[in-house]
């Protein structure tokens, strides 16, 4: 399936120019269990709408960002440069 990511740099460019990364979590405490190590590493939401993601335009810019993306329809609905 194809749709139109909007690159914060480039602007709209066709999925296949870019890398999925993964949805965005959280990094365990300074001293995690090695349950919410296993489940940092290994587990993820994937839920069925809505999510934030990591993605990295690798055949353009290289710039790593943010996207909000609805698993369902693949709409983007924001992206923008990590903080």
């Amino acid at each position: 399936m194809s749709f139109l990511l909007t690159c914060p740099h480039c602007g709209p460019r066709d999925v296949n120019e870019f890398g999925y990364a993964g949805e965005v979590t959280t990094r365990p405490t300074a001293k995690p269990t090695m349950r919410e190590l296993t489940d940092y590493v290994y587990f993820r939401r994937n839920v069925a709408g809505v999510q934030r993601e990591w993605w990295t335009h690798r055949h353009g810019c290289g710039a790593w960002f943010l996207a909000e993306r609805d698993t369902r329809t693949n709409e983007v609905m924001k992206v923008e440069l990590p903080s």
